[in-house]
């Protein structure tokens, strides 16, 4: 590509492609996006299924001193709710996350994940709320909720009802993009 910047996805299965191949996911339509609107960026897609937040952490400084990315895209979270861990730890391991990207000199953009009703709306509404406290602490960027717009859309999910499907991706990175772009510069 002839450009030392990069872009790090640094997700969960959400941004792994699960269940697709990966080309049809939408770390990969964006790498296609910003190849051709000329951006100049590599991304990579550091993205492990079934990844806590904690577990991101750890691997983490290791991402950051492999690929020297100028834009980390974090996206955990999602297998803390799955499996009630509490929102505190969430936050701290976000929090973390954004300080050592920070740190590596990487501008960070959050994404929001929401977890299913059936954890309650207590535990939901406190987990929801963990993203746009992080972005206001840190003045990041977010994206509110990745899914946005396809979650309760069984045409844009998977079967299991947590993973979109082929459909569903490309409007993923459309809830991405708005965000993602002010942090970009053109290859000129």
């Amino acid at each position: 590509m002839g450009s030392d910047r990069t872009i790090l996805v640094f997700g969960d299965s959400l941004s792994a492609a699960l269940g697709l191949r990966p080309e049809q996911g939408w770390v990969e339509l964006l790498a296609r996006r910003l190849q051709l609107q000329g951006y100049g960026y590599a991304v990579v897609n550091a993205s492990v299924s079934g990844e806590t937040s904690s577990g991101g952490l750890q691997r983490l400084p290791r991402a950051l001193e492999l690929h020297h990315p100028q834009i980390v895209v974090l996206e955990l979270g999602a297998n803390d709710g799955l499996r009630g861990l509490p929102v505190e730890g969430l936050r701290s391991n976000l929090e973390q996350m954004v300080r050592i990207s920070r740190a590596a000199g990487a501008h960070v953009l959050l994404l929001g994940i929401r977890i299913p009703p059936n954890y309650g709306p207590r535990y939901g509404d406190q987990f929801a709320a963990v993203y746009p406290a992080v972005a206001e602490q840190n003045r990041l960027p977010l994206v509110p909720f990745l899914l946005h717009g396809v979650a309760l859309n069984p045409e844009l999910m998977q079967g299991d009802g947590l993973h979109p499907n082929a459909a569903g991706e490309p409007v993923v990175l459309e809830n991405v993009w708005p965000q993602l772009k002010p942090l970009l510069k053109k290859n000129l």
